[in-house]
C-alpha cells in the first residue's frame, strides 16, 4: 500500500512525516530547508510509492486565513502541478507547532534541545499525521 506524507510548509524550513506502508505509524522523517522541497520530494517520490499528501491549512483562531496562508496555498498550488500523482489533503495545522513544543519537554528534551527549530517542525508534520490517521480510522 503507498504512504501518505505530510508537510509542514515553512519559509526557512520544511518539517516532514511519513506513514508505513500500511499507513497505520506516523513518523518524522526529516526537516529540509524550504528552497529544496520539490528536489527532495522529487527524489522521496522516485524511491518511495506516496498517493496523498497532507498539507497544511493555516487559519486563525477564528477560523480566517493566517499570514503564511498565501505562502502555503501556492507552495500546495505549485506541488499539486509538479505531482499530479498524488492527491493533495488540506488539514487544519493549529496548535500543531505548540503541540511539537509540548511533546519535545514531554520527551525530557533540555531546553537547548527544544531549541532545535528543524526537530520541531518535524514532529508538527508528525502531529498533522498523526491526527489525520486518528480521524481517517474513526
Amino acid at each position: 500500500m503507498p504512504r501518505i506524507i505530510a508537510i509542514d510548509y515553512g519559509q526557512k524550513r520544511t518539517g516532514i512525516a511519513v506513514t508505513d506502508e500500511l499507513q497505520i505509524i506516523a513518523s518524522g522523517l526529516t526537516t529540509v530547508p524550504t528552497e529544496t522541497i520539490f528536489d527532495f520530494l522529487q527524489s522521496y517520490f522516485e524511491k518511495e510509492k506516496v498517493y496523498k499528501a497532507l498539507i497544511g491549512d493555516p487559519k486563525q483562531m477564528n477560523g480566517q486565513p493566517s499570514e503564511s496562508a498565501k505562502m502555503i496555498n501556492d507552495f500546495a498550488t505549485k506541488f499539486e502541478q509538479l505531482f499530479p500523482h498524488v492527491k493533495v489533503v488540506r488539514v487544519d495545522e493549529r496548535f500543531t507547532s505548540k503541540m511539537a513544543l509540548q511533546t519535545m519537554i514531554d520527551s525530557g528534551l533540555s531546553k537547548k534541545q527544544r531549541q532545535n527549530k528543524a526537530l520541531l517542525d518535524e514532529i508538527s508534520a508528525t502531529i498533522m499525521l498523526r491526527d489525520y490517521l486518528t480521524r481517517k480510522m474513526i
